[in-house]
This record gives C-alpha cells, sequence and structure tokens, in this order.
C-alpha cells in the first residue's frame, strides 16, 4: 500500500485572497481548522506513514503552524506543480508516491485507486470525476482499459465531463528519469500532456465528494460540508 504522499501546498491563491490573503490556500480555515488537517487525517484513515509538504508562497505560515509534525521541501523559487513534486520526491524512498493538490479534496477509496494502478502497470494514475459543468477544469478522454487517450483544454463552456481531480500515483524512477534537467514545469502541460502517448498514464473514474476551495464559493460551500466529514 502506498506509505508516502506529497501534498502540494505552495500555490500563490490568486482566485481566493479575496477571501484569505495572508495564508496559503491549504491553510484557509474551515470551521476553524486549517483546510490541510483534513487532508492530513484522510491520508492517515488510509495508513500513509509519510508526508511531505512541497511549500513555497508563505511557506512559513505553514512551517510555523505544524512545526516538525512533517517534512517540508521548500521552494526557493516557483517550481511549478511539476518541478515542485520532483524536488520533494528527493525526500522519498518508496517506489509509489501518492501525490495530491492542497487546495482541493477528493473522497475516493486509495486502497481501491492504487490496486488499480498496480493491476494496470501503469506509470501514473490519474483519478478522475465525472462532473456536469467540466469547463473550469478541461477534460479527460479515456481509451480502452482506462489508459488516457488524450487531455483537452478547459473551454468555459458548461458540460458534463471527466476532469482530473488532483490525485496521482506516480512512479518515482519514471518520473524522475523522465524529467531529468527540467527544474521549473507543470506536471499537467509538460509531463501528462506531453508524456501521454509514450508512457502508460492511466486515468480511474470515482464517484466520491469533490471539492476545490480554490474559488470563494467552494470556499464558503466548504464550511458547511465539512462539519460532517468523516475523517
Amino acid at each position: 500500500m502506498l506509505k508516502e504522499a506529497i501534498i502540494l501546498a505552495g500555490g500563490f491563491g490568486t482566485r481566493l485572497k479575496e477571501v484569505v490573503a495572508d495564508v496559503p490556500k491549504p491553510m484557509a480555515l474551515v470551521n476553524g481548522k486549517p483546510f490541510l488537517d483534513y487532508l492530513v487525517k484522510y491520508l492517515q484513515h488510509y495508513g500513509v506513514e509519510k508526508i511531505i509538504l512541497s511549500v513555497g508562497h508563505l511557506s512559513e505560515k505553514i512551517t510555523e503552524h505544524y512545526g516538525n509534525k512533517f517534512i517540508y521541501s521548500i521552494e526557493k523559487e516557483p517550481l511549478g506543480t511539476g518541478g515542485g513534486i520532483a524536488e520533494a520526491m528527493e525526500k522519498c524512498k518508496t517506489e509509489e508516491i501518492l501525490v495530491l493538490n492542497g487546495d482541493s479534496f477528493f473522497d475516493i477509496d486509495l486502497k481501491a485507486f492504487y490496486n488499480k494502478h498496480q493491476e494496470a502497470l501503469s506509470d501514473s494514475s490519474l483519478a478522475l470525476r465525472k462532473t456536469d459543468n467540466a469547463g473550469r477544469y478541461g477534460t479527460i478522454e479515456l481509451g480502452e482499459f482506462d489508459q488516457i487517450k488524450s487531455f483537452k483544454e478547459k473551454n468555459g463552456k458548461e458540460k458534463p465531463g471527466i476532469i482530473n481531480a488532483g490525485i496521482y500515483i506516480l512512479n518515482r524512477a519514471v518520473y524522475m528519469e523522465e524529467n531529468i534537467g527540467k527544474k521549473t514545469f507543470s506536471i499537467e502541460k509538460d509531463f501528462f500532456e506531453k508524456k501521454v502517448h509514450q508512457l502508460k498514464l492511466y486515468g480511474f473514474t470515482f464517484n466520491g465528494y469533490f471539492i476545490d476551495i480554490g474559488i470563494p464559493e467552494d470556499y464558503k460551500k466548504a464550511q458547511h460540508d465539512f462539519k460532517e466529514f468523516k475523517y
């Protein structure tokens, strides 16, 4: 089972700064607790033993709050999602690494996700979700046996689609080898999309609760929804 996880907690929070201006998005309070607390409880429920926080913007707000509870990978300059993951992976020991966005929550069975990843002999697996409004996310087209066929740009049109919900299982050796020499890059644009026809990339669709607190209306919704947080 997955024992190590990287949480991406270094974003600028541009869309949320009207509501939460002085802390990184994962530290935004939801019912009096940082959003990050909920993600940690979720990971611990599924047996994750080691959590690496990839931090950058306002990183001191996170490190001062949590102290030595976590391992930190601190960006000295913005590295993008891809570069942040690569730097954090230097602190990992296992071969299969779970990666989560620090500003969204997708309630999936991580054991089931890992089993699908293993059975497919996947290089990288993405947790996907069907949504009625895929316009703000961009969509993913699946081929045979859940192998990812293509990524479609977000277009703002409100229509159903399958989206990348921000949870990945990455083979550490493959990821590091494929990104040798890269420093600042996006995992979505510069790894998944560029390598989709070269690597074994799989997408597995789950129907669990999903929320992205990166926009004010969903941040407000989380205050209500997380009163019933089951982990």
